[in-house]
């Protein structure tokens, strides 16, 4: 739905049996849609412009659409049409180096000093 386009009026309307969120410009759409051979046209004037999802979410708060059939339409048409929220890229980090081991101590050969005071 990458599209800058407007409506003034929103509802839901029945073809074959399925219902559908419709989107318009004028009230003149019932006619159109009547005429091909839509039934329980329910339009809204939304009295501004608004995008598919923001006229979807405003009829979804109506009275004209509060039955479980136009609140199930809309509310899987909001569903469906919600952008998808894509998980950030995550940060590459050098891989981590074990710490080098500290090197032990040479040994040191221990002779018998014949002088020594013990």
């Amino acid at each position: 739905m990458a599209t800058d386009k407007t409506f003034s009026v929103a509802g839901i309307s029945k073809l074959n049996g399925d219902y559908k969120v419709r989107f318009a410009n004028d009230m003149m759409r019932i006619k159109v849609l009547a005429k091909s051979g839509h039934e329980d046209i329910r339009l809204a004037d939304l009295e501004g412009s608004y995008s598919k999802m923001e006229a979807a979410k405003i009829i979804l708060g109506l009275d004209e659409f509060s039955d479980a059939i136009a609140q199930s339409t809309i509310t899987e048409y909001i569903a469906e049409n919600t952008p998808k929220a894509v998980p950030a890229p995550k940060a590459k980090t050098a891989p981590v180096k074990a710490p080098a081991k500290a090197k032990a101590p040479a040994k040191v050969a221990v002779t018998e000093d014949e002088d020594a005071p013990f």
